[in-house]
């Protein structure tokens, strides 16, 4: 099958720097995509549109994980698959997912009312963070550093949050020095790495984090493909944290973002997502 002869659907929602990136790369390997705007996409659960693989990179997790499932049931292979988001979609599936596959991370608790979670949080030792089991942009996270803090999150979460913010995902503090690491892992290998470095506790660069080169050491390859396979692999981004006994995992992305690495890393990164799609749609 020639390349141009290839139907790669993109799923979308708005069409960020991203995606523009990714339908150039289509473009320059020969592929004109199919876009899809999940804003005005009817499924029946009988028929999807004619592509022979679709490439999700849909900002809204809901419609993303729903339309997946769909595609995925008339035949449709995904990139990335509807369980890759459906773990990564939602933080307890994810820290399970590297916990039965043995890969490092923070310590973590579940609870589901408040009194249990503020016990598990004083059981962990202040601080910790608390966060939406489904999120992202590092949006809603909490720093609790003392009782009087937790005892007000955890009583605004019950009273004004949605039933999702009624699940306590309270996740040990990790003193990372300033930064972080977010690598970018395509099936089987880690082909770029960033730190994310701020001076706030939070390094997404999302909210306002700078980007420069990490080097993919052994270490940080092997950690990111691990998690990558833990999730259900694909194409993921990882986020790792530097810790006194080496690397752990904070979360895997399924749709990641990388607008801010390509010339940080010098890595082609949706030249090499093309590659790999074009390459499973062959198969």
């Amino acid at each position: 099958m020639s390349n141009s002869s290839l139907k790669i659907g993109l799923l979308h929602s708005l069409i960020r720097k991203e995606e523009k990136l990714l339908i150039q790369s289509f473009q320059n390997a020969g592929v004109e995509p199919v876009m899809i705007d999940d804003r005005q996409l009817i499924m029946d659960f009988h028929t999807a549109p004619d592509v022979d693989i679709l490439v999700e990179r849909s900002i809204n997790h809901s419609r993303a994980l729903h339309a997946l499932r769909l595609f995925e049931s008339a035949g449709v292979c995904c990139v990335n698959s509807h369980k890759v988001a459906q773990i990564c979609g939602d933080k307890l599936l994810t820290t399970a997912a590297l916990k039965d596959n043995g890969i490092a991370q923070p310590q973590c608790r579940v609870a589901f009312t408040e009194e249990s979670a503020l016990e598990a949080i004083e059981e962990l030792g202040y601080p910790v963070v608390l966060k939406p089991a489904v999120g992202s942009w590092g949006r809603l996270l909490s720093k609790i550093n003392d009782r009087d803090a937790a005892e007000t999150v955890l009583e605004h979460k019950t009273v004004l949050g949605s039933y999702h913010h009624s699940i306590f995902y309270i996740q040990q503090y990790i003193e990372k020095k300033g930064r972080d690491i977010r690598s970018f892992v395509i099936g089987d290998e880690c082909i770029a790495a960033i730190y994310r470095t701020s001076d706030h506790w939070i390094t997404n660069t999302a909210r306002g984090a700078t980007a420069s080169r990490c080097e993919v050491t052994d270490e940080v390859a092997d950690i990111s493909v691990a998690a990558a396979k833990a999730v259900g692999g694909g194409i993921v981004a990882v986020d790792l944290f530097e810790s006194d006994d080496g690397l752990m995992v904070n979360e895997v992305n399924y749709t990641m973002e990388f607008r801010n690495s390509i010339d940080t890393t010098g890595v082609d990164i949706p030249a090499r997502v093309a590659d790999y799609v074009i390459g499973l749609g062959k198969q």
